[in-house]
C-alpha cells in the first residue's frame, strides 16, 4: 500500500484542512467519554443507538471525503482479496490479543492504575433477546468503524501529514484509546496497546478484514458473552 500514491490527488495544504476537520468532529465525543466516566450512567439501548448513529456518520464522512479526492476504498485498507483467508487470520489472532490485553490490564491494575468507573456498567446491556441483538448490532459496527476510522482513515492522512507512518500509528492508537476513558486509567493504556496490535495487522495484511474480525470478536467477549452468562 502506497500512501503517497493515494494521496498524491490531494495538495498538502487540502490534506490539514480535511484532517482538521475530522478531528474536529471525532476527537470532541471521545474526550467527553473520557470527562463522562464515573458519572451517571445512560441506559444501554439510548447509548447503543447514539453509537451506532456517530460511526455510521463518520463512516459516510470518510467516504464522501475519499470521493472528493477520488481515493478508492483500497486507500483505506477495505480490499476484496483474499477475504476468507482474512477472516480466518483475524480469528485466529483474537485469542493471543485477548490474553496479552487482559494480561497486560491486570498488570497495569496491580501497578496501581484505575479500572472502570462506575458508568461503566451502562456498557453492559440488560438481559433480553432484544438486547442481546441489540449488542451484537453495536460490536458489528464499532468494529467496522472503527477500523476504518482509526486504523483506515487515521493512518493513510497521518502519514501522508506527518511523512512517518510510525507516528501515523501511534496517534491513532492514542486518539482510539481517548474514547475509552471510561476503562480507567489501566483501561486507557490497553486500549492503546490494543490499537497498536490491530495497526501492526492491518498494515502487515494491507487489508482492514482481520483487525475488524478481530476487533469485533474482542467486543464480542467483552460485551455479549457476559450476557449469555448471566
Amino acid at each position: 500500500m502506497n500512501d503517497r500514491a493515494f494521496a498524491g490527488i490531494l495538495s498538502r495544504r487540502q490534506e490539514l484542512a480535511e484532517l482538521g476537520v475530522f478531528l474536529l468532529l471525532v476527537v470532541p465525543p471521545l474526550v467527553f467519554s473520557f470527562v463522562a466516566a464515573g458519572r451517571a450512567a445512560v441506559s444501554f439501548p439510548l447509548l447503543a443507538g447514539a453509537t451506532i448513529a456517530r460511526d455510521a456518520g463518520l463512516v459516510a464522512l470518510i467516504l464522501l471525503l475519499l470521493s472528493r479526492a477520488r481515493q478508492p476504498l483500497a486507500a483505506i485498507g477495505w480490499v476484496g482479496r483474499a477475504v476468507g483467508r482474512e477472516v480466518a487470520l483475524g480469528v485466529a489472532l483474537t485469542a493471543p490479543v485477548l490474553v496479552g490485553a487482559q494480561a497486560l490490564d491486570a498488570a497495569l491494575r496491580a501497578a496501581g492504575l484505575s479500572g472502570p468507573g462506575p458508568s461503566s456498567a451502562a456498557l453492559l446491556p440488560p438481559p433480553g433477546t432484544g438486547e442481546l441483538i441489540l449488542a451484537v448490532v453495536l460490536v458489528a459496527v464499532v468494529a467496522v468503524a472503527e477500523e476504518t476510522i482509526f486504523r483506515g482513515y487515521l493512518i493513510l492522512r497521518f502519514a501522508s501529514v506527518l511523512r512517518s507512518r510510525g507516528w501515523a500509528v501511534l496517534l491513532s492508537s492514542m486518539i482510539f484509546s481517548v474514547g475509552h476513558g471510561y476503562e480507567g486509567g489501566a483501561g486507557l493504556l490497553t486500549v492503546g496497546a490494543t490499537g497498536l496490535a490491530l495497526a501492526a495487522v492491518y498494515l502487515w495484511r494491507r487489508s482492514l478484514v482481520a483487525p475488524t474480525v478481530t476487533h469485533f470478536l474482542l467486543d464480542l467477549v467483552a460485551i455479549v458473552v457476559p450476557l449469555l452468562l448471566r
